[in-house]
């Protein structure tokens, strides 16, 4: 299909070598082919896939040519065990050297350490433990760069390339009308028969009914062509075929860019092409192109993709991203509790993990959600891997929120891990010897891992005083509405053990008791509550709750009835000033996709700081009641949805199955701005569906706010079903055209699914107006 030839001399085998010589094109351009790792690669490997000391399988790992690809043998005959065979790097989140996954390190005796490596996907894909026969072969494929930036200029070739590959299904390097219908239905699109016959005839210059693979390519630039973006070039250019510095000048202050001439120039250098365009400094339609695809106009704003926010408030003043229960790998019932769901939640930014503590055999205590049917994880397991994985994401402080239900004697021995494990990244003393007004800030505490449970003072007495569990069942129990009868206290009491009181610094857990005198409440102090609690503190007391959120530190959980691992809505909580609004990370959802949006600016660290009005003792501001207070600062948001780009398909299973997108925008912020709107549906279009719809917000605390897009195919008789979202802070969202980069359920990368928008924004009933907009008054006042 991707061959070149048209001689009927040509043998079959001639053909399938032309056509894998096509299709790596791409890769000679890049250099890859000249590397020898590359090229043994894509011979395959054989290696032994490991799941326990039982289950070892033979099997092989090949490279597919278009670099981006790698396939992997399966004896399994599903459908869906077949869709499994292979995986891009795109899905790969890491790839880890040496025996770092649960079951490599159980066999870490009996396996060679230099051969073993895990390959982590994003999302839910299972891990894949692999053993090679030698070390050399394994680090050829633990070094691969597996990264999305590195193939951004194959991403869009290879993956219409992957779909031409399958629609020919008889590998003869042309396509006929027929398997042309077949990609189209494959990449998502429904084209009319008469404007596809159309197409197809216009492309066959040879006449012969069949694409050869130069006409194949003019095919598919027909189809990839972007007509929305012809159009707003066109808007610029004064002669329609090229702009000038000065063009690219308005177009860049339009877009709220740098609009400076050097800036100007150094795009044109940068994107545009064409040898003669570059030198006489204009960008051509293609240039243009260019430049709009790439991420230089993602939604996103670039300088939040780094931390850029001041890290030296106290840690009172950060909304921290924090996980619940964070050892399940599902329910709260059934399901097993492992290191994995701690490694993930770790890379994803999440700066608070829980670690639910009982007495195990043999003197070690394990992790599991005690009186379940979830499964045992060793405490001393969980705590190596958070010496491993604690920093790789962020360097700011990472809280363990111990839910403590062990004896003395293996509280002493969490301690003795706690300390031998973490060693100098363990906070065990204060960073001052002098009483502090506040908590120390992040920047304070980089590096450094800080436990969160309960404390034993001096005046409670010696050893074996009662002291409640830091557990979040007891501080519900402690902290629970009048209407609930008190448990007796001996029975919610426990021993503590000195040496694991003596690790609490900064994160001392504590009966929330009221907002009275909070100004004088050690700022070290810290209280747990339930979902409904919260809720009620916000609805009831608001003000309060937020002056007292600016000082200490509040950690809010999921109900106990949530025994699937559903998550609640943390925007309330955030309205609040709640820092640590747990949630469960293994159940993805609209929580879950508010929690990434949240924590997505600042360079994914894990801490963002708060508005200024949740971050004062004497602040006036009420979640519940916003108008005119602090933080109310009327805006309009107007976002224009223009078009998507190479959605998938929903329905895999049946091939006819086409896309009917259509897209909802939703405002997540203090209740006053709760609101969602959407467009109309395109029918039979994944492909390039476009519905220049706007929708438009009234803003009252827009620095709360989040924006979240989503995507969804249209179904007349049931629910419609997911495709893709993206979510983001109001204030980190990009004015003017801008591609929003779309994710999947489990918050994994959609590439190369966007969607095409621009967004504008009015504040104080004066808008931010355009260039073209303000030349315009300029000349009529003149």
């Amino acid at each position: 299909m991707l061959g070149s030839g048209k001689s009927p001399a040509t043998s079959p085998r001639q053909q399938r070598r032309k056509v894998t010589e096509k299709t790596m094109d791409p890769i000679r351009k890049l250099g890859l082919l000249d590397n020898e790792d590359i090229r043994l690669m894509m011979q395959g490997s054989n290696m032994v896939k490991i799941r326990s000391s039982r289950w070892q399988k033979s099997r092989s790992l090949r490279l597919l040519e278009d670099g981006l690809t790698v396939w992997c043998e399966s004896t399994k005959s599903s459908r869906k065990a077949k869709a499994k065979q292979t995986f891009a790097v795109t899905e790969v989140e890491c790839v880890r050297e040496g025996c770092q996954s649960e079951a490599l390190r159980r066999l870490s005796d009996s396996v060679p350490e230099n051969q073993c490596f895990t390959v982590v996907f994003k999302g839910a894909r299972k891990s894949l433990d692999l053993l090679c026969p030698c070390e050399e072969e394994a680090q050829r494929w633990v070094h691969y760069p597996l990264s999305v930036d590195w193939f951004c200029s194959l991403t869009l070739h290879t993956w219409i390339r992957g779909y031409l590959r399958r629609a020919d299904q008889n590998q003869d390097g042309k396509m006929s009308y027929d398997e042309v219908k077949w990609l189209l239905q494959m990449i998502n699109i429904d084209l009319s028969e008469q404007y596809a016959r159309s197409l197809f005839k216009r492309c066959d210059r040879s006449g012969d009914g069949r694409l050869d693979h130069t006409e194949i390519e003019e095919f598919c630039r027909e189809l990839m062509r972007r007509p929305e973006l012809d159009a707003v070039f066109r808007h610029y250019s004064s002669n329609g075929f090229m702009l000038s510095t000065a063009e690219l000048r308005d177009f860049l202050g339009d877009q709220g860019e740098d609009a400076s001439l050097n800036h100007a120039q150094t795009l044109i250098l940068t994107y545009e092409l064409n040898d003669w365009a570059q030198k006489n400094q204009f960008m051509t339609q293609n240039g243009f192109t260019m430049y709009m695809l790439s991420r230089e106009n993602d939604v996103l704003n670039p300088d939040h993709t780094r931390v850029y926010q001041d890290m030296s408030y106290p840690l009172a003043h950060y909304f921290i991203s924090s996980s619940h229960n964070t050892y399940l790998t599902k329910d709260q019932v059934t399901s097993a509790s492992s290191t994995e769901p701690y490694i993930r939640a770790l890379c994803q930014g999440c700066r608070c993990v829980e670690l639910d503590c009982w007495d195990g055999d043999k003197g070690e205590p394990v992790i599991y959600h005690g009186h379940t049917l979830t499964s045992k994880v060793p405490f001393k397991e969980v705590i190596e891997t958070i010496a491993q994985y604690g920093f790789k994401t962020s360097p700011y402080p990472l809280i363990l929120s111990l839910e403590n239900h062990c004896s003395v004697e293996q509280q002493a021995v969490m301690a003795k891990h706690l300390r031998t494990i973490l060693g100098s990244k363990l906070l065990t003393n204060p960073l001052s010897v002098q009483p502090q007004k506040d908590l120390p800030s992040p920047e304070e505490l980089k590096g450094r891992i800080l436990v969160k449970g309960k404390k034993q003072l001096p005046h409670l007495g010696q050893t074996g005083s009662c002291a409640s569990f830091s557990s979040s069942s007891d501080d519900e129990v402690a902290s629970s509405n009048k209407n609930t009868p008190k448990k007796d206290p001996a029975k919610v009491c426990s021993k503590l053990s000195p040496e694991l009181s003596d690790l609490i610094v900064y994160c001392r857990s504590v009966p929330f008791c009221g907002f009275e005198n909070t100004s004088q409440k050690p700022p070290n102090e810290m209280s747990s509550f339930s979902e409904s609690e919260a809720l009620r503190h916000i609805k009831d007391s608001g003000k309060l709750f937020v002056r007292h959120n600016s000082r200490q530190l509040s950690r809010i959980y999921p109900s106990g009835q949530r025994l699937q691992s559903s998550n609640y809505d943390p925007q309330e909580m955030w309205n609040g000033g709640c820092q640590m609004v747990a949630l469960n990370f293994q159940t993805s959802g609209e929580q879950m996709d508010l929690n990434q949006g949240r924590f997505l600016p600042n360079g994914r660290c894990g801490y963002v700081l708060k508005p200024s009005f949740l971050c004062s003792l004497t602040s006036n501001f009420n979640p519940e009641n916003t108008g005119g207070g602090p933080g109310h600062v009327p805006t309009q948001l107007t976002i224009r949805i223009i078009s998507a780009q190479q959605l998938p398909k929903i329905n895999t299973e049946k091939a006819s199955s086409i896309v009917d997108p259509q897209v909802w925008v939703e405002i997540h912020g203090v209740a006053i701005d709760n609101a969602k709107d959407k467009t109309h549906r395109v029918d039979n279009n994944g492909f390039n569906p476009q519905w220049n719809s706007t929708v438009s917000f009234p803003l009252q605390v827009p620095e709360l706010a989040l924006v979240r897009f989503v995507v969804e195919d249209h179904d007349h008789t049931a629910k419609n079903d997911f495709v893709g979202q993206f979510t983001l802070p109001f204030t980190s969202l990009r004015t003017g055209y801008r591609h929003v980069h779309l994710l999947k359920a489990d918050g994994s990368s959609l590439s190369p699914a966007t969607l095409f928008i621009h967004v504008k924004v009015t504040r104080k009933g004066v808008p931010i107006k355009t260039v073209s907009e303000r030349i315009a008054i300029a000349k009529g006042n003149a």
